[in-house]
C-alpha cells in the first residue's frame, strides 16, 4: 500500500483521487484476482504496512508554501461545509405544512439540538437564543466526523486539531460571553471565589476552579474529539492493512486471520459512525452544559 508522506511538496491534482490506506486495500483485495502480477514490492510479494501518524498531514495540492496551503483534508473539510449548507438549505428552501421526508429527517435532526440539547438544559428562552450556535456545532462536528469512513475520504475532517480546536473555542467564549452578559459584574468573581467558602481556602479553590473552567474545558473538548478521531482512522487502516497482507502476503491457514480482521474492519465502520454521532451529541451538550453554569442566578 502507498502511505502519506509529511513533505511539502505540491501534488498534482490527480493526487486528491488517492484513496488513503484503508481505501487502498479494499481496492487491492477487490482487483488482485483480476490482477495476480499486483504487488507491493519489486519481489511481487506482499508487504504490511502498519498506519502512521503522516497520514494526517499529506502533501499539499494548493498554494504549497503559502498561508493559504490547502491538502486533502483541508478539501475535506470544504467539501463537509458545502453539504451541510446544501442539506440544509434543500430541506428548508420550501417547508410544508406536511413534510416530505427529508424535510422531515431535517426537522428530526434540528429537533434532537432544539429539544434534547438547547431546550431541555437552557429553557425556551436561552434555548432559543443560542439554538443557532449550538446547531451548528453539532452538524459541523457530525458531518466533519463522518467523512471518515466514506469511501475515497476516509479521513475525519476532524481529525487535525484545526477544527476541533476552532469548534472549542467558540464554546470557551460563547460561554463566557453569556456569563458576562448575565452577571456582568459578579461572573468572574463568583467562578474563582464560590461563595460559601471560607476565606482561607481561596488559595486553594481558586486556582483549582481557574484551571477547572478557564483552561481544561477548551482543551478537554478539543482533545477528546480529536483523539476519537485519530485513533478511529488509525484502527481502521489497521484492520484492512492486515487483512490485505493476510490476504496476498501469506497463505495458507493465514486467509483465515484476514477474514478476521476484515470482519473487525466491517463492524469497525459501524463503530466509528456511532462514535461520530455520540461526539458530535457530546460536544454540543457539554457547550450547553457550560452555557446553563454561566446563566445559573449563583453567578
Amino acid at each position: 500500500m502507498i502511505g502519506l508522506g509529511s513533505s511539502k511538496t505540491p501534488l498534482s491534482f490527480a493526487a486528491w483521487l488517492h484513496a488513503p490506506n484503508q481505501e487502498l486495500a479494499l481496492l487491492h483485495l477487490a482487483l488482485s484476482p483480476l490482477l495476480p502480477f499486483a504487488a507491493d514490492d519489486d519481489h511481487g510479494g506482499v508487504t504490511f504496512h502498519a498506519p502512521s501518524i503522516n497520514e494526517f498531514f499529506p502533501d499539499a495540492i494548493f498554494f504549497a508554501g503559502t498561508p493559504f496551503e490547502m491538502n486533502r483534508i483541508v478539501l475535506i473539510r470544504f467539501l463537509a461545509v458545502v453539504v451541510i449548507v446544501l442539506i440544509f438549505w434543500l430541506g428548508t428552501r420550501r417547508m410544508k405544512l406536511v413534510p416530505t421526508r427529508f424535510q422531515g429527517l431535517v426537522e428530526m435532526g434540528l429537533d434532537l439540538v432544539r429539544v434534547n440539547i438547547a431546550e431541555d438544559l437552557l429553557g425556551k428562552k436561552d434555548g432559543r437564543r443560542f439554538l443557532p450556535i449550538l446547531t451548528t456545532i453539532f452538524f459541523m462536528v457530525l458531518v466533519m466526523n463522518i467523512t471518515g469512513i466514506i469511501p475515497l475520504l476516509n479521513i475525519a475532517g476532524s481529525s487535525v486539531i484545526g477544527v476541533p480546536l476552532v469548534l472549542a473555542a467558540v464554546s470557551y467564549f460563547t460561554f463566557i460571553y453569556a456569563g458576562l452578559k448575565k452577571h456582568p459584574g459578579a461572573f468572574f468573581k463568583n467562578a474563582l471565589f464560590p461563595p460559601g467558602v471560607p476565606p482561607f481556602l481561596y488559595i486553594i479553590v481558586t486556582p483549582i476552579e481557574f484551571l477547572s473552567m478557564f483552561i481544561l474545558r477548551p482543551v478537554t473538548l478539543t482533545l477528546r474529539l480529536l483523539m476519537n478521531m485519530i485513533v478511529g482512522h488509525l484502527l481502521l487502516v489497521l484492520f484492512f492493512a492486515a487483512t490485505h497482507f493476510f490476504f496476498f502476503g501469506l497463505s495458507g491457514g493465514y486467509i483465515a486471520f484476514g477474514v478476521g480482521t476484515l470482519a473487525f474492519g466491517v463492524v469497525f465502520t459501524f463503530f466509528e459512525i456511532l462514535v461520530a454521532v455520540l461526539q458530535a451529541y457530546v460536544f454540543t451538550l457539554l457547550t450547553a452544559v457550560y452555557l446553563q453554569l454561566a446563566l445559573a442566578d449563583e453567578h
